[in-house]
């Protein structure tokens, strides 16, 4: 190894894998040295040791001087313990679930119906009421349980992990098997899986607000007087620093375990269901006095009261459809199970809602728009020289620097880079030449996608291997970074007794005057470099490096007079389908904006490179200090912002919901949770996320795509617009048959439908087809339209004036058969029946997208079993004899075809003019042109909404 200038330098012991969380956690045997000369602290069946006078670092962060318990004293625990998580509430019993439904109000008029029937001797109707309250029941039923399971099989796709020492290797597993004794690593994002002891720690800050109360961060230490000092509670998070703790309490042992009981854990209503709560209301208020009307016409015309009143309560619960919430529900639950294979893990189900009117798009940089695996391109060293580097996938270590090695000041530079890193690299294989270790290639190492790029440019520059490094140059103390200060520090032992400082970090930190012992015009020289690589998109971060008697506390103090070692640049690539992701969202209505912590410079190239401002638009580029300063007018208008912490991204949220735009924010960081909670849909990345990020979001991506929260969107649009659907055919339906009570008397058709074939209508309609609809095929332009306004009435936009012209055609048509049939001597009770039955089906097919979609293979098979059921009821002499019907015979038939033939091309018409595949809008949609402007939807009320109240 060269020398250097101020004195060899050697990186720290492989510090622990809290850095893993932005790449994907992985498992392995962790090497190093066992520490000797510990004192033990005792813990249930264990005697855990700590670190007292010993060889191993004061700041090693992985728990490798604590092997943990083996999988045998785990299981064992696991048994005797119970999993590590709070008991949920147990699923409703099945009696409770039928006492639900049956206490419904309309099943309870239903009920009331049968009595009266039975009460007058007709004991048909009787039978056809109570065979109803039994379908509609179990329907009821069959619905909860189902949605049920899909939320109960989304929260276990979510379910959290911990990083664990397990016979001596790091290991992720669910924090459900986190048992009394394990040895739990903690870093910034994670959130505490069980109570427990801290064992080791450097910089710890933890967030206790959801168990304490507190909002302050907490410090905590080993060195502390205080136990609570020491004590770390399950369900808090990491916001700064790393350590290890040994769990001394889990599930209803934990302290969230003993507050958990406390919690409301129903999910409140969605706003959809609200609306629709709303609707049902009024639409109830209007049958009733419509169905008062019909009462009071058959009375009228001779037919007994206890018979038109068994007629207008059958009626009244044919016309509402009372379904509507479970049936939104069940809708919103297999929504999510369909985003979940689409990648999009839900954790709150009023997500799958608001995703359909998303109108802003903020999402950061690394590993979104970009690859997230990034390689050291090119460095800079004072003495002037440029070597280009090139590691990563597509150029393997041993061709990097050309044919040799880097020289001396880039060995110096790229040294003290691997210093200052919380990556981990895993030990060595046997016989595994120096400085190529595993590890060091940047594809076996542990962390942050910038530090594991740092290591593989070390080992190809030729520095010494880890192992060395690790043996000679221990790390003293640390200052972790984080997105304020913009930098790291970390303070080493040296063979000769010294103290080295090695800082890395953004250009703009470490050239302050304030660190630097440098000359004006030098550092100058070099902000010229780092723009120069940043105006190619390249990352750059800056080294220094001096020398301190002792360590200072706190270790920020060090940073003063350091010697400049040179820039690091870093390729990041933007994915494939970044600028396509970006022109699908633009297509959609939705304003995409890139947030990042990178250099303005690097901000601006990518921008460009994906499409998102045009070339030559730098200046378009707003930073976190134009912000600070007040040189921004309206930050709406801004589609880049660069060096921003996390209070401007929050600030910068609210400004776009206080215009009323409805906002999605993505995420992976513990910086990022405020500005998630906030957006309306927090969505963070399931593989390099943070679990604080995770648990502050409403939508997880598995995958980290960008192209997966467009998807997200589509299935919201596509939730949304089959409840309108299931809407438009059931209220349509409903006044259709309101119409037919109403206005048949006035043609001489007296009481023109029985209280059974109203019932019997309504259970064919509203069931199996009801059900179907939901699983209606996305529209075809559902994201080449505006978003919907969340705020608008769930009728808007048409959609009451398409109901009601549905409704007067099947009306018009089946009165007209039935006026038809009495004429010939038909049975035209009959005839009446199977109009409307056939007519709503027939608008049933009418609302399609597409009409021989295969998407969607259970709506058909639904139909035609409707329309055989309704057959039965006319043929089959039981149902016949029940519902008081006569068999029809192939006129007959060709009458009530002839108006579900009618009724299907007035639902196409209605469709082509209000609905989905025309361009406009939907059968649900909102008008072509139309943007969510003023107001602000429900949950925003206010002028600076404070976040949604998690």
């Amino acid at each position: 190894m060269a020398a250097w200038s101020l004195r060899p330098v050697r990186p720290v012991a492989r510090p622990y894998a809290g850095a893993t969380r932005r790449t994907g956690r992985r498992t392995g045997a962790e090497g190093g040295p066992r520490a000797s000369g510990r004192a033990a602290i005792a813990v249930p069946d264990q005697e855990v040791s700590v670190s007292a006078k010993s060889s191993a670092p004061r700041t090693r962060q992985d728990g490798g001087g604590f092997p943990g318990l083996d999988d045998r004293q785990a299981a064992r625990r696991l048994a005797e313990y119970g999993p590590n998580q709070v008991a949920a509430p147990a699923g409703a019993p099945l009696y409770t679930r039928v006492l639900t439904q049956l206490r419904d109000p309309l099943v309870t008029v239903l009920l009331a119906a049968v009595a009266l029937t039975v009460a007058i001797g007709d004991h048909a109707d009787a039978t056809v009421i109570a065979v109803v309250i039994v379908v509609n029941t179990t329907v009821g039923v069959v619905q909860e349980v189902r949605a049920d399971h899909a939320i109960a099989a989304l929260s276990a796709l979510s379910a959290p992990t911990a990083r664990v020492r397990r016979g001596g290797e790091l290991r992720e597993v669910a924090a459900a098997s986190v048992v009394p004794g394990d040895v739990c690593v903690l870093a910034e994002g994670d959130v505490v899986p069980a109570d427990g002891r801290l064992v080791e720690g450097a910089g710890l800050l933890v967030d206790e607000s959801m168990v304490t109360g507190e909002s302050v961060p907490v410090a905590k230490s080993t060195c502390a007087a205080s136990p609570e000092e020491q004590r770390l509670l399950a369900g808090t998070t990491v916001v700064r620093g790393r350590g290890v703790t040994v769990v001394t309490g889990t599930g209803a042992a934990s302290a969230l375990g003993r507050v958990a009981g406390l919690l409301d854990t129903r999910p409140p209503p969605t706003p959809l269901q609200r609306h629709l709560t709303a609707l049902g209301r009024t639409l109830a208020l209007v049958t009733l006095v419509l169905c008062l009307l019909v009462f009071v016409l058959g009375v009228v015309g001779g037919t007994p009261p206890a018979t038109m009143s068994v007629t207008a309560i059958s009626l009244a619960v044919a016309a509402v459809p009372e379904s509507l919430p479970a049936v939104v529900t069940l809708a919103l639950a297999l929504g999510a199970r369909r985003m979940a294979a689409r990648h999009a893990l839900v954790r709150r189900l009023p997500a799958v809602e608001t995703l359909g009117s998303v109108t802003v798009l903020a999402t950061d940089k690394t590993g979104t728009i970009t690859e997230g695996r990034m390689a050291v391109e090119r460095v800079w060293t004072p003495d002037g020289s440029h070597q280009h580097v090139g590691t990563g996938p597509s150029r393997p270590p041993d061709q990097a620097f050309g044919s040799g090695t880097g020289s001396a000041a880039v060995r110096q530079l790229l040294t003290t880079t691997a210093l200052c890193n919380d990556a981990v690299a895993p030990s060595p294989e046997p016989g595994t030449p120096a400085g190529r270790e595993s590890g060091q290639d940047g594809t076996a190492a542990l962390g942050d996608p910038t530090e594991t790029a740092l290591l593989a440019a070390a080992a190809a520059a030729g520095c010494p291997s880890r192992a060395e490094l690790t043996s000679l140059y221990p790390r003293r103390a640390e200052e972790p970074f984080d997105s304020l200060r913009k930098r790291m520090t970390t303070v080493h032992s040296t063979p000769d007794g010294s103290l080295l400082v090695c800082l890395k970090g953004a250009p703009e930190v470490v050239l302050d005057p304030a660190v630097l012992d440098e000359p004006a015009p030098l550092v100058a020289h070099v902000r010229e470099e780092a723009a120069a690589f940043a105006a190619r998109g390249l990352r750059v971060l800056a080294a220094a490096s001096g020398t301190v008697g002792e360590v200072p506390d706190p270790v920020a103090g060090a940073e003063r007079r350091l010697r400049l070692l040179g820039l690091v640049a870093l390729a990041d690539p933007p994915k494939p389908a970044a600028a396509g992701t970006l022109a699908a969202c633009r297509a959609a209505g939705i304003t995409p904006v890139l947030i990042t912590g990178d250099h303005p410079a690097t901000a601006a190239a990518m921008a460009q490179r994906v499409g998102l401002v045009a070339d030559g638009a730098a200046d378009s580029v707003v930073t976190g200090a134009d912000l600070a300063a007040g040189r921004v007018g309206d930050p709406t208008r801004v589609r880049v912002f660069a060096r921003t912490d996390p209070e401007q991204k929050l600030d910068i949220v609210r400004s776009w919901q206080s215009r009323g735009q409805v906002t999605a924010m993505t995420g992976d960081g513990v910086n990022d949770g405020p500005a998630l909670r906030q957006a309306d849909i927090g969505v963070a990345m399931g593989g390099r996320g943070t679990e604080v990020a995770r648990q502050a979001a409403d939508l997880v991506l598995t995958d980290d795509e960008l192209s997966t929260v467009v998807s997200a969107v589509e299935e919201g649009r596509r939730v949304f617009d089959n409840v309108r659907r299931f809407l438009l055919y059931g209220l349509a339906g409903g006044t259709a048959e309101i119409l037919v009570m109403l206005v048949g008397p006035l043609l001489g058709l007296p009481l023109p439908l029985g209280a059974g074939q109203i019932l019997w209508i309504n259970l064919l309609t509203h069931g199996l087809t009801g059900v179907a609809m939901g699983a209606e095929p996305v529209s075809p332009n559902a994201m080449r339209r505006p978003p919907r306004p969340p705020d608008r009435h769930v009728l808007a936009d048409g959609l009451w004036q398409r109901l009601l012209a549905l409704a007067a055609v099947v009306t018009a048509g089946s009165l007209t058969a039935a006026l038809l049939a009495r004429e010939s001597g038909a049975p035209w009770q009959s005839v009446l029946f199977a109009s409307l039955l056939m007519a709503q089906l027939g608008v049933v097919l009418g609302l399609r997208d597409r009409l021989l979609s295969r998407a969607n293979p259970f709506l058909p098979v639904a139909v035609a079993v409707s329309a055989g059921l309704g057959a039965a009821a006319v043929h089959l002499p039981l149902l016949r004899g029940l519902l008081g019907m006569t068999a029809l015979g192939g006129r007959e038939w060709a009458w009530a075809l002839a108006v579900g033939a009618v009724a299907f091309a007035a639902a196409r018409l209605a469709r082509r003019h209000g609905g989905a595949g025309s361009g406009g809008t939907g059968p649900v949609g909102i008008p072509a042109g139309s943007r969510p402007t003023g107001g602000r939807r429900a949950v925003h009320s206010g002028p600076a909404p404070e976040g949604r109240g998690r």
